[in-house]
């Protein structure tokens, strides 16, 4: 059986840690990569990932070109929203390789954008394409994991959890949507014109949560606060000074029954430990039996979030056309044999 050829679309911080982590694997093979920039089209794939082996694959930023090659899967990591992603996840489909995207909007998006989701999931269909949009958040640790986690109990009333995480390993796209580096009164203005989010994906994980459980939400209400530094802090794609906003905290709740049942909490900013706070994943599920989860320090986002995508790969491959979700899968892990081996 020949490799399982994979296409990364994307030579970013996330996508150079895909490329990285599928050099290491075996019956997996890179066969092409896209990136939107000029300073990167042309170049040797190893000059950007430091991997010999990527000597023979070149950066394109010819889709065209790059989605005409022989290939199983694309991996996409150029943005979070769905309506800047919907272009390149149709292209891919209609070049007729699965999809596995970190687009955050697409961990689970019937809820929230169902028109886009049906459009995407019968042209799946129709090309026996599968799609998966994952991530370690959301994608694993505040929806997967815990939905997991309920399957031990006879009845559940409420779940709470929280991701205290550094972003430090995240690119611009990150920093930009968290408000990182601006002032106070920017980043109140940007969450007023919508360039500052917070954490994208709480509707999706919420969503996933209780589609799973069967819980009927009424509502679904979200807060975001600025991290305010009173360090400097400096990472690869951010200078942060005291008084400037080093993260945020961002809090989503979902209603039923007139009251908050599932709570997820995240606060986020660069080199936390600058502030003297530590990472860490928490989830409290309160039910019969009642469930309590802490992973000190936090699963580092960047590298879990790549290897999610690369993990996934198989699973993709196996499962039914259209649009899916981590919930619909077989529960995501390592993948220390040849990837062939997984498949069915």
């Amino acid at each position: 059986m020949e490799n399982i050829k994979v296409i990364v679309w994307g030579i970013g911080t996330m996508g150079t840690l895909m490329a990285k982590i599928l050099a290491g694997k075996e019956g997996v093979e890179l066969v092409g990569t896209l990136d939107s920039s000029p300073g990167k089209a042309g170049r040797p794939l190893s000059e950007i990932t430091g991997i010999s082996g990527h000597k023979k694959i070149h950066v394109s930023r010819n889709a065209e070109d790059v989605l005409s090659q022989d290939a199983d899967i694309v991996l996409l990591a150029v943005s979070s929203f769905i309506g800047e992603t919907m272009e390149p996840v149709k292209k891919i489909i209609q070049s007729g390789k699965n999809v596995i995207t970190i687009a955050e909007e697409w961990a689970y998006p019937w809820l929230t954008a169902p028109k886009e989701s049906g459009e995407i999931d019968a042209l799946a269909k129709s090309r026996g394409i599968t799609v998966l949009g994952t991530g370690v958040n959301p994608g694993f640790v505040l929806d997967t994991l815990i939905i997991a986690l309920s399957g031990t109990c006879s009845s559940v009333r409420k779940i709470s959890a929280k991701r205290i995480n550094d972003l430090s390993p995240f690119g611009p796209t990150v920093m930009k949507t968290q408000g990182v580096g601006c002032s106070p009164e920017e980043f109140r203005r940007g969450l007023e014109d919508g360039t500052i989010v917070g954490h994208i994906g709480f509707p999706q994980s919420i969503h996933m949560i209780a589609s799973s459980l069967g819980i009927r939400l009424e509502k679904i209400t979200q807060s975001v606060d600025p991290i305010i530094s009173r360090t400097s802090r400096k990472t690869a794609c951010a200078d942060v000074l005291p008084g400037q906003v080093a993260g945020c905290s961002h809090r989503a709740e979902g209603w039923a029954g007139g009251k908050p049942v599932i709570i997820l909490e995240h606060p986020q900013q660069i080199q936390p430990d600058a502030a003297g706070v530590e990472t860490g994943d928490y989830i409290t599920i309160e039910g019969i039996p009642d469930i309590r989860v802490a992973i000190k320090p936090e699963i580092p986002g960047g590298t879990a979030t790549a290897a999610l995508a690369v993990n996934m790969i198989p699973q993709v491959i196996n499962a039914p056309a259209g649009l899916a979700s981590m919930a619909e899968l077989p529960v995501p892990s390592a993948r220390l044999a040849d990837f062939r081996e997984f498949l069915k």
